[in-house]
């Protein structure tokens, strides 16, 4: 490490071990080292968040480097510039004189540039006798040089992530405009199902966007839109069944019923070989293993299972799953039958039944044996979680907003 070639500032500004560690930095560059100036800024302009900086920090920046006499900093040319304020005021556009010291600070601050003051505090250069400087006193722009490779990849990160950022905001614009039409187009058509509640999800997802969303509230919305908009693609597919379509009524009578816990009391036995060979499962449809709902709708209609996840809380599908291992133990479900649920359902969708269970769970003599009731007609094509999680919505006490 280089000693010396440390300078404090003048007057009353105070020093600090970072800023020493910071000149030292600037001198440790490699030999023949050079980048093109305006690169160096453009890398700084798209990472300005990332370091700390202000547009008018940029500003002056711009005006510094204005101050360089060539295009390329170099690492055996002389970087210090040395514009007096009044210089710098009108290369910045007018910027107030005290506004131009603060965003100096911040310069500095962030490791861009290295204050080089003189003994008297005025900014000048020295000049042997053959007219070349000799010495220079103002701001170094050495840094900008050291940390040229840093500041590239800090811009790429920056530029990498506002791309996924449009991106997921592009897709979820699509995703709503799809469920909000194809709702739209379901009641004006006149097409039988609860598109009452469907749309009232629909409306709880969009109020839970932030006026200035992170990419991480984009993709979990956008992750549960895209679970609704399924769910009510799905919903217009049975309508054009033609069994469905002649005993519409009746089906969704009968599918909410079997869905109710009242309605089944098998006992479970106490392991898979008790049941006899299984034989073996048919392929269950993608459409069927896929999670049925959103995770908001399946908590508002399953409140209970929040006590049993990690920390008491549910935040995530992951936490879901955990509470219902939980749950599923609690509930004496065997192993064999959850472990068949989860591979004829889904996991997702397995710990949703589990959830819904629990709600009913003073209604159902053995849990595990509804489970593998629930896990054959599944297999058969004969169930599905959405009415059951619309009719726990309904009983716990959630109204529904009518479509329009």
């Amino acid at each position: 490490m280089q000693i010396g070639h440390v300078t404090t500032p003048f007057g009353r500004r105070p020093t600090s071990l970072a800023l020493v560690r910071q000149q030292l930095a600037a001198k440790d560059i490699k030999a023949g080292k050079s980048v093109e100036k305006w690169k160096v800024f453009r890398d700084v302009a798209e990472a300005r968040e990332e370091l700390g900086l202000q547009s008018n920090s940029l500003a002056v920046l711009d005006a510094l480097l204005s101050f360089y006499p060539e295009n390329t900093l170099s690492q055996d040319a002389q970087l210090v510039v040395f514009p007096s304020n009044a210089q710098l005021i009108l290369r910045a556009h007018g910027m107030a004189g005290a506004t131009l010291r603060r965003h100096l600070a911040i310069l500095v601050e962030s490791g861009l540039i290295v204050r080089k003051d003189s003994a008297n505090g005025k900014r000048y250069a020295r000049k042997n006798n053959q007219g070349e400087i000799e010495n220079a006193f103002g701001f170094d722009l050495a840094p900008l040089l050291a940390r040229s490779e840093e500041l590239a990849q800090i811009a790429q990160k920056v530029v990498a992530a506002r791309s996924e950022f449009r991106k997921a905001k592009e897709n979820l614009t699509i995703c709503r405009r799809d469920v909000r039409k194809l709702i739209s187009a379901a009641v004006e058509e006149g097409a039988d199902g609860n598109w009452a509640a469907i749309e009232a999800v629909y409306i709880e997802l969009v109020a839970r966007i932030p006026r200035s969303p992170t990419l991480i509230d984009l993709n979990n919305t956008l992750d549960e839109m895209e679970l609704l908009r399924e769910e009510v693609l799905n919903q217009l597919d049975l309508k054009t069944n033609s069994e469905f379509n002649s005993t519409n009524a009746a089906h969704i009578g009968q599918h909410i019923q079997n869905s109710n816990p009242e309605s089944y009391n098998e006992l479970e036995p106490s392991s898979a070989n008790e049941q006899g060979a299984k034989l073996e499962k048919p392929n269950v449809p993608k459409s069927e293993t896929v999670r049925a709902f959103p995770l908001g709708v399946v908590l508002k209609a399953c409140p209970q299972i929040i006590d049993y996840g990690p920390g008491g809380s549910v935040a995530s599908w992951r936490d879901l799953m955990s509470a219902a291992v939980v749950v599923r133990s609690m509930l004496g479900v065997s192993p064999s039958a959850y472990q068949d649920a989860c591979e004829t359902m889904g996991p997702e969708n397995s710990a949703i039944a589990i959830a819904c269970i629990l709600e009913r769970a003073g209604h159902i003599s053995s849990a595990g044996g509804y489970l593998r009731h629930l896990t054959r007609r599944t297999e058969r094509g004969e169930f599905s979680l959405g009415p059951m999680v619309m009719a726990l919505l309904r009983t716990n006490g959630h109204p529904t907003v009518r479509a329009v």
